[in-house]
């Protein structure tokens, strides 16, 4: 009898910027609090993530006393702060992958300030709490929304699936690569590709489609450097219908609050 228990708990508020360990978060409708309430995007409103701008990966991210922090992990100097609550009020149309959303600006100087970064024109948006962004019908079950994260509201991988990919490698990554939101231990390696409805605390997950992975695992979260691993490696066991494949995107059904040392407990197993 296998028994699971949830080892790491992430968010990552601004979308493809550095994430923060918790000890225990809050599970709101389109997810974990602050998670990927934030974002950048271009002069047209298109999102921006380290898939093309690498050194994104560089920036590190901090919640408290009210405000977001961001600053360089090499040169802490070059850092930047505002209010959780901080906007323009002025609403900008931005696109995620096949979605347009609503967003609000924070303010031009935290632009700017990423706009230098990047050497880039951007813009740090917001999502306005009435936005309603829908997951895919396709795999919704109850009109589910998501934040500004890829396509769903949480993601989960289980320790033992990167302990085995790391056994395959010659230098061994960290979990941060694949930017999970719910980290456990227990079972054998990619065992969460058999969880069909799950608990963790008193709230209920659906695994609903495997994650597929593209070139933003072969960016070193530390160094901001692009390689060809673990890409490389999971394609040789982890394809399937060509494409890579490494963890699993969840719907929940009531919001709660989680906590590592969790017990993960599976209702229902997929066939």
């Amino acid at each position: 009898m296998n028994t699971f228990f949830l080892s790491e708990l992430y968010v990552y508020p601004i979308k493809s910027l550095g994430g923060i360990s918790l000890q225990t978060a809050k599970l709101e409708e389109s997810g974990l609090q602050y998670d990927r309430r934030w974002m950048l995007v271009d002069e047209e409103g298109i999102f921006i993530t380290q898939r093309k701008h690498f050194k994104l990966a560089l920036l590190k991210v901090n919640i408290a006393d009210g405000k977001l922090s961001v600053s360089h992990k090499k040169l802490p100097a070059q850092n930047i702060s505002f209010s959780l609550d901080e906007d323009t009020g002025e609403q900008i149309s931005v696109v995620i992958w096949n979605d347009t959303a609503t967003a609000l600006e924070v303010n031009k100087t935290v632009s700017d300030w990423f706009s230098n970064f990047l050497k880039l024109k951007v813009r740090l948006v917001k999502m306005p709490v009435a936005e309603k962004r829908m997951v895919d019908p396709r795999y919704a079950s109850n009109n589910e929304v998501v934040s500004f994260a890829d396509g769903y509201p949480c993601l989960i991988i289980g320790q033992y699936s990167l302990d085995g990919l790391n056994e395959k490698l010659e230098n061994p990554i960290k979990m941060d690569r694949f930017r999970p939101n719910f980290v456990f231990t227990g079972g054998e390696p990619h065992i969460e590709d058999c969880f069909k409805d799950f608990q963790i605390g008193q709230v209920l997950f659906s695994a609903v489609k495997p994650c597929a992975r593209c070139v933003l695992i072969t960016i070193d979260q530390q160094t901001g450097e692009k390689g060809q691993e673990p890409l490389r490696t999971l394609a040789g066991y982890r394809t399937v219908g060509k494409k890579i494949l490494f963890g699993q995107n969840l719907l929940h059904q009531q919001s709660g609050v989680i906590s590592v040392g969790d017990e993960l407990k599976v209702m229902t197993w997929k066939a």
